[in-house]
């Protein structure tokens, strides 16, 4: 038995890209459709590395489409696999459960859509494949699906696909949970999830593989993103991932410790997203800035944000060919000043320094400081601002409050102080 397949999930098909705010010269064509270029990368991919099959874990987009062109473009797309004798296989996950995506279109004959209703099995027979799996009735399945899976077809290969958060995984809602035990149990050869956007080898005895998302989205989905291609020589089972994105998301660190002036910032600025855009093989990087560290230099940017934001996206657009966007630039740095010897000080300073310290060391007095600070405003959080809420955890509010110190500081110490 010698096959090769690829396996992808979470495609989120014309889903945009999150958070890049717009400024001339920023390059707004790579984010535009970028889920549909990875995509099509995918297609490109599969004929060109002449596979047998095509699995698709799920989430293909991310609800009802905003018009045919979405379904259309899915569609072509598929074809051209067709052409290529290429058999496909979906599984709908929570974004395109059968009661989210309503529209109907009809698809190549050489794709099958697993049924919603219960786990079926769909026979790659060419191949002596077994395709089992079952695609979400709705957007929030609670219930072990892999349990209720088929079993095994003696001599055959088995696959198992499936959009699940398994054991759980941080930021991603527990759908269909089950255990390593439960996917062993079945006796399968492969189990293609979906669900969760980092690409993960959970097992290799089964094979049990999360791919991650075709093209990151927003600043938590950082690094490489696209699918696994798989081989299968003589039952023995060999994954590689592929990247397939055309955007890719990614952190900058500046550190101000040392530095003289803006003009040297923006010098390692660009030295660094010319790094970064190198380790991304050309592709259009999509940054979040973090200006860290102590120095003279922190209370220019302090006082003159706009104009030292302005020249840091001039400097990364210069650096990059016009390929590298600055999605955020936060100022996470703090002055040049001693904060123990300021803490030692029989005065306000001293007595400030110290406080925000003590209050360092308690989470419950952080979560009891930050509740107090948003007040009605958590109770109000819908939807992605939900994240806000869930991000005021211990270790982010601890890192607030150092930048606050600094911050109250600077502003306080008088004129030529340098302590």
């Amino acid at each position: 038995m010698s096959f090769r397949f690829l396996h992808a999930a979470d495609l989120h098909i014309d889903s945009p890209l999150r958070g890049l705010a717009l400024y001339e010269g920023a390059p707004v064509d790579a984010a535009r459709g970028a889920t549909r270029s990875a995509f099509t990368n995918l297609v490109d991919t599969a004929i060109r590395e002449e596979v047998d099959l095509v699995v698709l874990a799920g989430d293909l987009f991310d609800g009802d489409w905003q018009d045919y062109n979405t379904g259309l473009f899915f569609a072509t797309e598929l074809a051209k696999l067709g052409e290529s004798g290429i058999d496909v296989v979906v599984k709908r996950g929570n974004h395109d459960a059968a009661s989210k995506v309503t529209r109907g279109l009809r698809l190549p004959s050489h794709v099958r859509i697993l049924s919603e209703r219960e786990p079926e099995t769909v026979p790659i027979e060419r191949l002596g494949v077994m395709v089992h799996g079952q695609s979400f009735p709705n957007g929030a399945v609670t219930d072990d699906l892999a349990a209720r899976y088929p079993a095994p077809v003696p001599g055959a290969f088995n696959l198992g696909l499936l959009h699940t958060s398994l054991t759980g995984r941080e930021g991603h809602d527990p759908y269909a949970p089950t255990s390593f035990d439960v996917l062993r149990a079945k006796g399968y050869d492969y189990w293609a999830l979906g669900h969760v956007h980092a690409a993960e080898e959970v097992s290799q005895s089964p094979w049990i593989v999360f791919p991650g998302n075709t093209q990151g989205r927003r600043i938590r989905e950082t690094g490489p993103k696209g699918c696994s291609l798989v081989t299968v020589q003589d039952g023995v089972v060999k994954p590689a991932f592929v990247p397939l994105d055309v955007l890719r998301w990614n952190r900058l660190a500046l550190d101000i410790t040392g530095l003289a002036d803006l003009d040297a910032l923006l010098d390692l600025a660009s030295c660094q997203v010319r790094e970064k855009l190198a380790a991304a093989d050309g592709r259009a990087v999509a940054l979040r800035v973090d200006i860290v560290g102590r120095g003279v230099l922190y209370g220019r940017l302090l006082s003159r944000p706009e104009q030292a934001e302005a020249e840091l996206r001039n400097a990364a657009l210069d650096a990059s060919g016009g390929l590298a966007w600055l999605e955020k630039i936060q100022l996470r740095s703090g002055p040049a000043i001693d904060l123990d010897a300021i803490a030692r000080q029989d005065d306000p300073l001293g007595a400030l320094v110290r406080e925000t310290r003590q209050l360092a060391t308690s989470d419950d007095a952080l979560r009891a400081l930050a509740a107090e600070a948003l007040g009605d405003l958590d109770a109000k959080l819908t939807g992605d601002l939900v994240d806000l809420r869930l991000s005021m955890q211990p270790g982010l509010l601890r890192e607030l409050l150092c930048e606050i110190e600094g911050d109250l500081l600077e502003r306080l110490r008088e004129p030529g102080d340098t302590a």
